[in-house]
């Protein structure tokens, strides 16, 4: 059956302020569904009637199951609801028929089912995705295109993961259909704007990691070519926090030690992953990958942290929570001799996050304090974080909007003087010093200013002849 896409006319444009809101922006409401999926010939589709399954011999279900599986083949137009319906529930209920069959029958998965089964699945869900509404769409904020024609396709994931998870299932077959143009195929679905369909994805990927010993390489290779193409050219891929679902797994069941490609996409996929404006869609995932890595190989913390600090957002303070909140998880495995490597370039960090005017940023920042484990790292190394940390949180003390992060800040002053009392009261004889130093010199600086002011407007009057020469 011919499949073409639909053709797709340029919505008009009005000319708007460029900076009014995005909402105010989107003169017409999203449309709910879109499908890719289009009849070329405008007659109606006919199938014929099988019989049921459980309804005929045994001997004979191995071909009957063929001879569905080809008939689930005819794809239909669902933007057109109102053609085909008799056939469209005939195709459902197949499904569903198909779906019961291989959970729970035997012996039906013979040589010629695998090609079928293939050739059925890559029917239904390959297919050019529709296009987003606007260019203007923010999957944080829009709703999401459901795709059309879910009915049948939720059912054709619903048997192919059945059918990868069958008892009788042999990879060895199965190889031969289930290759890497296949995978490829697969992995442009994740960019489907349909979240259902993405975790049927998820699925069906981590089945196909887990039973092909041959892809696998192909697969993560593949995946670090999505991630690099969003990162550096498009920043629009749908299915990133489901790729890097299936990636905490497989990092997971690294074998040690790990190989160089593993830590080079660590360093060069995965970090730069936490440049992308839309990190709040995946950064769950992400820090999850990151913190696998770590309690894998402990040695990698340090590149690790020393890129978080590198790729530091300056002016996006929900970033900067984020990255706040990754930093804890690193720290909460980190080890004690990786954290002296970092502690000074990565508490001058914090002691910048601690004075942000946004009180989330610094709040996120002082609650690295109410952590135990942090806490007995900073107490082992007290000497040297305390002198970083000391003139912003006694400055905040004195001067921030916040009370509650005055508060905040009065604990950890209060902790540090109890780890290091000698050190502390140092400090804080230096702090008083420098301050009365440094107001020592504005006022000479506003004396000398008041003194250029007053023979400036001596010049003003001698030259206006007020004052003789």
């Amino acid at each position: 059956m011919a499949m073409s896409s639909a053709a797709t006319t340029a919505p008009s444009v009005d000319k708007v302020d460029g900076f009014s809101r995005k909402s105010v922006r989107k003169a017409k409401q999203k449309r709910s569904q879109s499908s890719s999926q289009f009849r070329s010939q405008g007659k109606p589709i006919e199938l014929t009637p099988l019989p049921l399954l459980k309804d005929v011999p045994a001997a004979e279900q191995p071909e009957l199951f063929l001879k569905k599986l080809q008939q689930c083949c005819t794809v239909f137009d669902f933007m057109d609801t109102l053609s085909d319906l008799k056939m469209k529930e005939y195709k459902r209920s197949t499904l569903n028929e198909l779906v019961d069959y291989v959970t729970v029958s035997r012996g039906y998965l013979t040589e010629q089912a695998y090609p079928e089964v293939v050739k059925m699945v890559s029917h239904n869900i390959f297919r050019t995705l529709p296009p987003s509404d606007s260019n203007e769409f923010d999957p944080e904020e829009d709703e999401p295109t459901l795709e059309a024609s879910w009915p049948h396709l939720q059912l054709v994931y619903e048997f192919f993961i059945r059918f990868l998870e069958s008892q009788e299932f042999q990879p060895s077959i199965a190889k031969k259909y289930i290759d890497q143009k296949f995978v490829l195929q697969l992995l442009e679905l994740f960019d489907s704007e349909d979240p259902r369909e993405r975790d049927y994805l998820k699925t069906v990927l981590h089945r196909i990691y887990g039973k092909f010993l041959g892809l696998r390489a192909f697969i993560r290779k593949q995946i670090n070519n999505i991630f690099l193409r969003f990162v550096y050219e498009t920043e629009h891929f749908n299915g990133v926090a489901e790729l890097l679902e299936i990636l905490g797994s497989i990092i997971n069941g690294f074998a040690l030690p790990l190989k160089a490609e593993h830590k080079q996409f660590l360093v060069k996929v995965l970090i730069p992953l936490h440049t992308v404006r839309s990190l709040s869609l995946f950064h769950a995932q992400l820090a999850y990958c990151i913190v696998q890595f770590l309690e894998k190989d402990p040695t990698l913390t340090e590149p690790v942290i020393r890129g978080l600090l590198k790729f530091w957002p300056k002016t996006c303070s929900q970033k900067e929570v984020m990255f706040l909140g990754e930093l804890e998880e690193i720290l909460d495995v980190i080890e004690p001799t990786q954290f002296v490597k970092i502690q000074e370039p990565l508490f001058k960090q914090i002691s910048r996050c601690v004075s942000s005017p946004h009180f989330q940023v610094a709040e996120r920042a002082l609650y690295y304090w109410n952590n135990e484990y942090i806490m007995s790292l900073i107490e082992e190394n007290s000497s040297v974080i305390l002198p970083i940390m000391f003139a912003s949180l006694y400055r905040i003390s004195k001067e921030h909007w916040n009370p509650a992060i005055v508060a905040l800040v009065y604990n950890v002053l209060k902790a540090f003087m109890e780890m290091n009392s000698t050190l502390f009261d140092e400090l804080t004889a230096t702090y008083k010093s420098d301050r009365q130093r440094e107001k020592k010199k504005e006022k000479e600086r506003e004396e000398l200013w008041k003194k250029l002011e007053d023979l400036e407007l001596k010049r003003g009057l001698r030259s206006d002849g007020i004052i003789p020469t």
